[in-house]
């Protein structure tokens, strides 16, 4: 049984995967690529024609970007990340504009494009046998030219037709072999074609600068947003809180200074009130003070404050870290919020049995994984929590993925890049 799962794992489903890659390949590539490619030249033939052109190029560029965009989808599920190249479109760029038409033709990844779209089609159409010599192999495996030979006649291979009996039974080890030749020839054929795409379709070094220089200025933008919101929380808890209670202590200190020598009782149950709100302005400033920079996180790092957070949830919360140091306080404060904020989250909407939480440090990025086996159904885009995780992991240039599909399991991802120091003598992990 072991090695029955162990072939699946290894040889059949790869070639399964690779052989509906190179189909989807062939498919799309086939069924758009030369159309978009003489839609595109027509269009741009007839801009001199009453201005025809300029509201039809962005349409047609439109329509290559979705086929290129599949390109990149098909590309990732073979394990080759390919970025988008694409400036961001400027303010009032609609369809039939001229600021659209400009930002279109001003945008090297149009021209990029349009060049890929005859030899990706090339290249693509090859991918089809990817998918046709392992099937073909496959239909001699399983003994079809054998049946229709004695049914109806047929032909396979190099016998075409099939004589006689013996030529029927030579199938079964010619499609084996047009089976593990087509899966390894596939294979190479679809790791050639997106190589090749590669070399034409991810952003070039500007592009990746101008976008890198633009989300810099948006992740900037919400960081100064949110650290401003930030200080008007603290300066409304600080007003409506610890100041208002240290103005009662001053005003019960001052009530107790004119009744010293005429009622002894009252200044005494003034002072006991006195030191009743001194207390609670001290665990407001506390609090507070918790809110800014948790005491616990410098005492005992990152490890040690999620597991304090951990504990905290009532549910039971899986804590599994391996840090060989620690990260900058910086980084290290952002890792800690989000994990409060992703078991926040977990405790008042997940509807979730038990949580895990998992550190983890790798090639010079701080991972972490925060999941539950609740309902699921989490999504950033609805404004939650997740939304402001987003943002602070963002200004330390961190990432966040949530996935949460409807009957769960949450788990949301997020890196870091951080070097860490401080090493410590053993890894830690526990369970919360």
């Amino acid at each position: 049984m072991d090695g029955v799962r162990g072939l699946f794992r290894t040889w059949i489903r790869p070639g399964a995967v690779t052989a509906a890659q190179g189909l989807l390949i062939a498919l799309l590539a086939l069924a758009t690529h030369v159309a978009l490619f003489v839609l595109s030249l027509v269009s741009l033939l007839l801009i001199p024609v009453f201005g025809v052109g300029f509201a039809l190029f962005p349409v047609v560029t439109a329509l290559v970007r979705l086929c290129v965009g599949l390109h990149r989808r098909l590309a990732r599920w073979g394990g080759m990340e390919m970025a988008t190249p694409y400036l961001p479109a400027p303010a009032g760029a609609q369809f039939g504009t001229w600021r659209r038409f400009r930002w279109v033709v001003s945008d090297p990844a149009t021209w990029r494009d349009l060049s890929w779209l005859l030899p990706g089609a090339v290249t693509g159409a090859v991918c089809l046998a990817a998918f046709v010599l392992p099937v073909y192999g496959l239909e001699g495996v399983l003994g079809v030219p054998l049946v229709l030979h004695l049914t109806v006649g047929f032909g396979y291979g190099p016998f075409w037709p099939i004589d006689n009996l013996f030529e029927a039974l030579l199938c079964f080890p010619l499609g084996a072999l047009f089976l593990v030749g087509g899966v390894a020839a596939g294979r190479w054929l679809v790791w050639l074609h997106l190589a090749f795409a590669r070399f034409f379709l991810p952003p070039t070094r500007t592009a990746e600068l101008a976008l890198r220089v633009r989300q810099l200025t948006v992740t900037r933008a919400e960081t100064v947003d949110a650290q401003a919101a930030e200080l008007r929380r603290i300066e409304r808890d600080l007003h409506d809180g610890a100041q208002a209670r240290i103005v009662a202590l001053s005003m019960s200190i001052g009530l107790a200074e004119q009744l010293v020598g005429d009622d002894p009782e009252a200044v005494r149950r003034l002072l006991a009130e006195a030191r009743e709100t001194s207390g609670q302005a001290l665990a407001e400033l506390r609090g507070l003070v918790r809110g800014i920079h948790p005491p616990v996180l410098a005492e005992r790092g990152l490890a040690g404050a999620v597991r304090a957070l951990a504990l905290a949830v009532p549910l039971p919360v899986a804590v599994t870290v391996d840090l060989p140091g620690r990260p900058a306080a910086p980084v290290e404060s952002a890792a800690y919020f989000a994990v409060a904020e992703g078991l926040a989250n977990v405790s008042k909407h997940s509807g979730a049995s038990r949580a895990w939480v998992e550190l983890g440090h790798t090639d010079g990025r701080l991972t972490i994984v925060v999941g539950d086996d609740g309902r699921g159904g989490a999504d950033a885009a609805a404004g939650s929590g997740l939304a402001g995780m987003g943002r602070r992991l963002a200004a330390f240039d961190g990432t966040m993925v949530v996935t949460s599909p409807d009957g769960g399991p949450t788990v949301i991802s997020m890196e870091l890049p951080c070097e860490l120091s401080s090493p410590r003598i053993s890894p830690s992990s526990g369970t919360g």
